[in-house]
C-alpha cells in the first residue's frame, strides 16, 4: 500500500496528554488508565485522517520488562511503546534528532506535543514545532466540529418530495416547465 504523504509529523507525549486533559484524566480515574489509553488513540486517530497528519503517540514503557513495540492503527496513526528503561521523552527527542538530518525535513514539518518543559525546549532545539495539550485540545475540538458541520444536512426539506427541497426560485422554473409556461 502507497504511503500518504502527510504536511507534519507529529509526536503525542501519550501519558502527558492524558495527564493534562480532564476528560482523558476522568476516564483515567474513573476507568482506568487503558481505557483513556484507548480513547486518545481514537480521539488522535480522527486527527490524523482529518488533518492529513502522521500521528505518533508515544507511552512510556520503562516499567515494563518487555521490549518496545509499535501498534499501527491506520495509514497516518500508530502507537509507540518504548523499550524498557526507556522513556517517551527519550523516544521523542531522538525521533527529532534524527529527523533533523532527515531529507523529509524539507517537506514536512514536526510537531510534539506535550507540557513537559524539558522535552519542549529539547524538541524545539532539534527544530520541531511545539505544541501544548491546550493547544492541541483546540485543535482536536475544532476538527471535530468541522467533521461534525460537514455531515449535518444543509437545507431542510419541508416534504417528502424532492421538489420540497429546492429554493423557491427553482421550483418556480421547474413549474413553467412543467405546465408549458
Amino acid at each position: 500500500m502507497k504511503r500518504v504523504a502527510s504536511q507534519a509529523l507529529f509526536l503525542i507525549d501519550g501519558y502527558n496528554i492524558v495527564g493534562a486533559w480532564m476528560t482523558l484524566k476522568q476516564v483515567r480515574d474513573e476507568l482506568g488508565l487503558e481505557e483513556a489509553r484507548r480513547q486518545l488513540i481514537e480521539i488522535m486517530t480522527g486527527y490524523a485522517s482529518f488533518n492529513a497528519y502522521e500521528v505518533q503517540v508515544v507511552f512510556d514503557a520503562q516499567y515494563q520488562d518487555m521490549p518496545g513495540s509499535k501498534e499501527v492503527i491506520t495509514q497516518l496513526c500508530s502507537v509507540y511503546y518504548t523499550n524498557h528503561n526507556q522513556t517517551a521523552d527519550s523516544y521523542i527527542e531522538k525521533t527529532c534528532a534524527d529527523f533533523r538530518r532527515d531529507i523529509r525535513k524539507f517537506e514536512q514539518r514536526i510537531v510534539v506535543a506535550t507540557d513537559d518543559r524539558a522535552l519542549q525546549l529539547t524538541a524545539i532545539g532539534f527544530g520541531a514545532e511545539w505544541r501544548s495539550s491546550e493547544q492541541l485540545n483546540s485543535e482536536v475540538e475544532f476538527s471535530i466540529n468541522r467533521v461534525r458541520s460537514r455531515q449535518r444536512p444543509q437545507g431542510k426539506s419541508s416534504g417528502r418530495f424532492l421538489m420540497n427541497g429546492l429554493d423557491p426560485e427553482a421550483q418556480a422554473k421547474l413549474d413553467r416547465l412543467r405546465f408549458g409556461k
